[in-house]
């Protein structure tokens, strides 16, 4: 009897206890809501030019660099797959390979000069994959602090509990990181293997258009036995020859072991790549959990992605056309008095530093047709809040100067 009573009563207070867990929770969640913000909701392509709700804005702010997200030649190539394969796929490993996956995984290895690529259905997946299949808990990783969220994670899924992260792009922090990790490289992992030593960088540094100092962090990884991987999100379809990355234009085809690749930015449709040697590739194919536990790019996105490796291959007149604009626009910045930074890339940052400031300028200049975004703290440290501006080979002259008159007319407002 008494035992039964106090047994129920335990059972009774875990129960109110759980309750009261969980209703925190809940309370938790809808205290947060005040901080709920809501993104400006777009009702036409993503051009040079946005609508929204019923306004045309000047798009400064999306990183379609090349104007293929609206390209006639891209969506007609959508559009004859869909009409000859339907829509879906399924997981690689079974029945979801498709042809078209295959041929878009060789011409992507053949525009970016690599033995082999492995397609993913994002970058954020692809930067998972490429840690996480070949490093372990015992290995070593030496990345950027500047490095994108997306490596951050991969390097946390990946459990590697040996981390080093040196100065951004400070050459000389790298070599005292990797003299740190060649001494723990020393001591044999359980299964008595030597642990691996990767160097993680992006390619092109996405708050600050700088490009990532890749031949000397090259020449450091073969001093220190290291493989290297480079996030060119921001490269392809930017730099070198025709689009081909921050490789391509540092001239160190083969040297780079691991390339990820977006194809949303540049290439304006959805998914990320792996480019590299085809013994790597093989053993992304058969461990990728990326890959083997998730859904094969769609038959129109891959149609439409094969489109635009190809029109990379055939002309260089998107790429031209683009930094003819980034010369354009920074000349124009420059000549209006505004800070831009030390970028090399056609993401251009209007330094502002404080951080009311920036958000009230982007508001302005919203008010004034323009859509540029204000980039503050936590995305960048405090005190270096900044418009950014992502330059688009689809703006004609007069999109460049109308966005230069706007930012002229309300830093004279702000001013004044």
């Amino acid at each position: 009897g008494v035992g039964r009573w106090f047994a129920l009563i335990n059972v009774l207070f875990a129960a109110a206890t759980t309750m009261a867990t969980t209703a925190k929770f809940w309370n938790k969640l809808s205290a947060a809501q005040a901080l709920k913000t809501v993104p400006r909701v777009v009702s036409s392509g993503q051009g040079a030019h946005l609508e929204i709700e019923g306004k045309s804005y000047l798009n400064f702010c999306s990183s379609h660099y090349l104007g293929f997200a609206e390209e006639p030649r891209l969506k007609q190539a959508a559009q004859a797959a869909i009409e000859k394969y339907g829509m879906g796929t399924g997981y690689r490993t079974l029945a979801g390979t498709h042809a078209l996956h295959v041929e878009l995984e060789r011409e992507i290895a053949h525009f970016k000069g690599t033995e082999a690529a492995v397609c993913f259905s994002s970058a954020y997946a692809a930067n998972a994959s490429a840690v996480q299949t070949i490093m372990d808990k015992d290995d070593i990783v030496v990345s950027d602090q500047l490095n994108h969220a997306s490596i951050i994670d991969a390097v946390r899924v990946a459990g590697v509990r040996n981390k080093f992260a040196y100065a951004h792009s400070d050459m000389s922090d790298l070599e005292s990181k990797l003299a740190a990790a060649s001494e723990l490289q020393k001591k044999p992992k359980p299964n008595g293997e030597h642990p691996l030593i990767l160097i993680i960088t992006d390619g092109v540094f996405s708050m600050d258009g700088d490009l990532a100092p890749l031949p000397k962090i090259v020449e450091l990884a073969k001093k220190y036995d290291a493989l290297t991987m480079v996030d060119d999100a921001h490269g392809e379809g930017v730099l070198g020859k025709g689009g081909r990355g921050l490789v391509n234009h540092f001239g160190l085809e083969g040297e780079v072991d691991i390339e990820i690749g977006s194809l949303s930015k540049a290439f304006s449709v959805m998914g990320g790549f792996i480019a590299a040697k085809q013994p790597l590739i093989d053993c992304y194919l058969m461990g990728a959990r990326q890959r083997l536990f998730s859904i094969a790019l769609t038959i129109p996105d891959t149609a439409a992605l094969l489109e635009a490796v190809t029109m990379l291959g055939e002309s260089e007149h998107l790429v031209q056309k683009l930094w003819g604009n980034v010369d354009y626009l920074r000349k124009g910045f420059t000549d209006l008095g505004f800070d831009i930074g030390h970028s090399e890339t056609p993401i251009i940052p209007v330094m502002l530093r404080d951080e009311d400031l920036a958000r009230s300028f982007s508001a302005k200049l919203f008010e004034e047709g323009v859509f540029a975004s204000a980039i503050c703290f936590p995305m960048v440290p405090k005190g270096t809040a900044r418009v950014r501006v992502i330059v688009s080979a689809s703006f004609s002259k007069e999109d460049c100067d109308a966005g230069l008159a706007a930012f002229k007319k309300v830093s004279q407002e702000l001013s004044g």
